[in-house]
């Protein structure tokens, strides 16, 4: 699991290890993940796609294969075009995107010989159309979502789970940030039971709460002028 040592990652690591599960836990908080008792702690910076690499070759090395790669490693700062930041944005594709890639880099070819696993990309409901302050983050969120349908169409054939975590608002660090109210905000631990319960129904989609993504569902097939009113009047932004 990547991105385990704070919000939904780390309480997802936790339930899977209380269930009995063997857990690799990665980030870059050494110190947040030698305190998930029971997890193997392989600390790497998504970024980084040699120690990306090292981190999947000592895992084998450890326990021969791999049943899931989660991959919760993200980044958020509220944006708007009135206060772009490029290198803030650049850094949202570098460990939000781009550092998914390199754990499929590192994973896919052994899930390819296996013909057996899961692959679970966190994306966001940020990722299912445009919303206000997420410049930098939405897009990331959005290919994400793109990147694990392709992925679907190509490994579920092949006897490998695909699935797309798209939460709602969680109580994280990262939220924290957010000055606006946020509606059906749940906690990490509800968000985890939501992830896992969802794998293990087979679902490819699993978002959470269940109404709140689902209103953002329907409110892209609306008129792009009628969705851009709606939205703005909905967040007040």
């Amino acid at each position: 699991m990547i991105g385990a040592s704070t919000g939904i990652g780390r309480a997802t690591a936790q339930a899977l290890l209380r269930a009995g599960a063997r857990v690799a836990v990665s980030a870059r908080n050494v110190q947040g993940l030698q305190s998930i008792k029971g997890g193997l702690a392989l600390p790497l910076d998504v970024t980084d796609a040699a120690a990306v690499q090292a981190a999947m070759q000592h895992l084998l090395r450890n326990w021969g294969g791999l049943d899931l790669l989660l991959y919760c490693a993200g980044t958020y700062r509220p944006m708007r075009a009135t206060a772009f930041d490029l290198a803030s944005a650049l850094q949202h594709d570098d460990v939000n995107y781009r550092g998914a890639l390199h754990a499929l880099n590192a994973a896919l070819p052994v899930f390819n010989a296996q013909r057996a696993g899961h692959i679970a990309l966190v994306s966001s409901v940020a990722g299912l159309g445009g919303l206000p302050q997420a410049l930098a983050y939405g897009p990331t969120k959005a290919a994400l979502i793109n990147l694990a349908e392709t992925l679907y169409l190509d490994l579920h054939p092949l006897g490998i789970g695909v699935h797309v975590i798209n939460p709602g608002f969680v109580e994280t660090p990262l939220t924290a940030q957010n000055t606006f109210a946020m509606p059906a905000l749940i906690t990490p631990d509800q968000a985890a039971s939501a992830i896992l319960a969802g794998q293990e129904e087979g679902r490819f989609d699993i978002h959470f709460p269940r109404r709140f993504p689902l209103w953002l569902k329907l409110l892209r097939l609306l008129p792009r002028g009628l969705y851009f009113r709606i939205v703005s009047r909905f967040t007040g932004l």
